[in-house]
């Protein structure tokens, strides 16, 4: 077990992705950051498990990319349809980018490479830990942990989930609202005709359902329902793909690896700073998971923010850098925010004269190449390259 330390320049509290990926950007760039977390160990299930283009890019930075890609499952493409019917293909096989496709892995491998990347860098998460309060004067922060332990740090960052203990503490509004539906979460196997290498979002009536490849033969399926199980059965999932998947190759559900239920809320902080305390991934910002863009935001986040830190810290930069941060990335969490929110309600359109209307808009944008192009900028989240 890692020794408390009672000092570090920056103190990371909440060892998700986007605390991971922060922590090693800093020790990669010689910065003495500490990363505690509240858990005795990680959750090592698959929950998030889209890995996007841009975030592909970032991760390179931290010399995980091309491992991350070998162990999973690359999607050319997205297509959105109702029951059998294609409404709208977005194709990612043109992108400007060395990584043209949606990554399929499941994030307990994302976030094992993580870990295993801060380990070589001479880091490490310290566990079970919880910080508890964060004081801040002109001069630092001081993080307390469960049981009393300060760390004094000259920057604290909260990447400690939508639960939020840091951004609690620094009294940072986190605006927005619940969706009314809860989510079912699964990852099973199925016998299935198809074996396109895509991800597909089936719109209808009941809800907006995701089926997506994984590796190992298996397939996640998230859907909007009234009111999940605990832990969805294959009875239940089998239901959500009879009354909202395909008809001409149904899909059948022969077991099921791991589920969940998880209701989803659209909230973002009201800033990102405050003083030397910042935010970011689901402590920052959290949404629906339509797009599958969550995950990949928060690690953007983390990214962006180790590199400003380190300037700071390392190349003598101005701290005014650091307000950048809130600048570049709020803006970003904001779109797909509204992005996804859409997304789920025009998924979930009820009136049947309304879903023809929503049909047969997206059947003519299907026609049109530069709407194709846009959405997989925004989807793959190329757009936020500055």
């Amino acid at each position: 077990m890692n020794a408390l330390p009672t000092a570090a320049e920056v103190l990371v509290a909440g060892a998700g992705p986007a605390g991971l990926a922060l922590t090693a950007s800093l020790r990669d760039r010689g910065v003495d950051a500490v990363l505690v977390d509240r858990l005795t160990a990680g959750l090592n299930t698959s929950r998030a498990a889209v890995v996007h283009a841009r975030t592909l890019e970032v991760l390179r930075e931290l010399k995980i990319a091309d491992e991350l890609v070998a162990a999973g499952i690359t999607a050319p493409r997205f297509t959105v349809r109702e029951r059998d019917r294609v409404l709208l293909t977005i194709d990612f096989g043109d992108l400007p980018t060395d990584f043209p496709y949606a990554l399929l892995v499941p994030q307990n491998v994302t976030e094992e490479l993580l870990l295993r990347r801060l380990e070589e860098l001479g880091g490490a998460v310290l566990r079970p830990h919880e910080l508890t309060a964060v004081r801040q004067d002109a001069d630092g922060v001081t993080g307390v942990l469960a049981g009393g332990h300060e760390i004094r740090a000259r920057y604290a960052v909260g990447t400690d989930g939508m639960h939020s203990v840091v951004r609690e503490q620094i009294g940072v509004p986190f605006e927005g609202d619940t969706y009314a539906e809860s989510f079912v979460l699964a990852d099973v196997r199925l016998d299935w005709a198809s074996s396109a290498p895509e991800v597909m979002l089936f719109f209808s009536r009941e809800g907006v359902t995701v089926v997506a490849p994984l590796p190992g033969g298996r397939h996640r399926v998230v859907a909007t329902v009234a009111e999940a199980p605990e832990h969805p059965t294959a009875a239940d999932v089998q239901a959500i793909l009879d009354a909202r998947g395909p008809r001409e190759h149904p899909a059948r559900v022969t077991e099921v690896v791991w589920s969940s239920r998880f209701r989803v809320h659209h909230r973002l902080a009201a800033r990102y700073r405050e003083g030397r305390v910042f935010l970011a991934g689901d402590a920052a910002h959290v949404h629906s998971p339509a797009g599958g863009q969550g995950m990949n935001t928060g690690i953007q986040d983390a990214v962006d923010l180790g590199h400003r830190l380190a300037a700071v810290l390392r190349d003598g930069a101005s701290p005014d850098t650091l307000d950048g941060y809130e600048a570049a990335r709020r803006p970003v969490a904001e779109e797909v925010v509204s992005l996804t929110d859409r997304m789920t309600r025009v998924a979930t359109v009820g009136n049947p004269a309304l879903r023809n209307l929503r049909n047969t808009f997206l059947r003519t944008l299907d026609w049109l190449p530069p709407v194709h192009r846009a959405m997989a900028m925004r989807i793959s989240e190329l757009a936020t390259r500055e």
